[in-house]
């Protein structure tokens, strides 16, 4: 499954590869690309929406 989703205040690439390892602590074979400029996140993984938010939200940063 492939999720995009908007994360507003990600900032930088620090932030990016925070919300990269929340992910991946979640789904180790996700691939997740990050992009700080657009505030998009695009993530391919087997975990549930629901669960990718929750641990996105965990981590400090709001999904829109």
């Amino acid at each position: 499954m492939t999720l995009q989703l908007t994360v507003p205040n990600m900032a930088c690439s620090a932030c990016s590869d925070t919300i990269t390892n929340a992910v991946k602590s979640l789904d180790s074979n996700a691939k997740v690309n990050a992009d700080p400029k657009t505030k998009i996140v695009s993530i391919e993984t087997q975990a549930t929406e629901a669960d990718v938010k929750q641990v996105i939200t965990a981590a400090g940063y709001t999904v829109a």
